[in-house]
């Protein structure tokens, strides 16, 4: 693959991401990285792969979370970041480090799609 090539699939990659399909640009990165491993491409466009990369998947987690606590806060009033992570691995098989599910609760508040409160362990809605 050329550069133009993978280019043109970097921004089909953010077209996907701005309408927030984020396991479908998910899967055309996991094939640009092992193209990109296998190449020599540009630093900025290597950059570029890996930046994509971590914010889908970032943001492919905020959607899987946004909805398991969207459907939590009507039956509770709480639940500890512990319970939510077991319901993320039982539910949706999303398997994420307690740390990462903090910050991306974080996150989903900061960008005002969640709101709800961090008091130690527990999310408070």
């Amino acid at each position: 693959m050329n550069n133009s090539e993978f280019i043109k699939k970097i921004q089909e990659v953010q077209l996907l991401m701005k309408d927030e399909k984020y396991q479908e640009a998910l899967i055309i990165l996991d094939k640009l990285k092992e193209i990109e491993k296998a190449g020599n491409f540009d630093y900025s466009l290597t950059h570029k792969l890996y930046q994509f990369i971590s914010n889908s998947h970032s943001l492919y987690n905020q959607q899987i979370i946004l909805k398991v606590i969207q459907k939590e806060s009507s039956q509770r009033e709480s639940i500890s970041f512990t319970g939510l992570k077991e319901i993320l691995k039982e539910r949706e098989n999303l398997d994420i480090d307690e740390p990462i599910l903090r910050r991306e609760i974080e996150i989903l508040i900061l960008r005002s799609l969640l709101s709800c409160k961090i008091e130690g362990d527990e999310l408070v809605f």
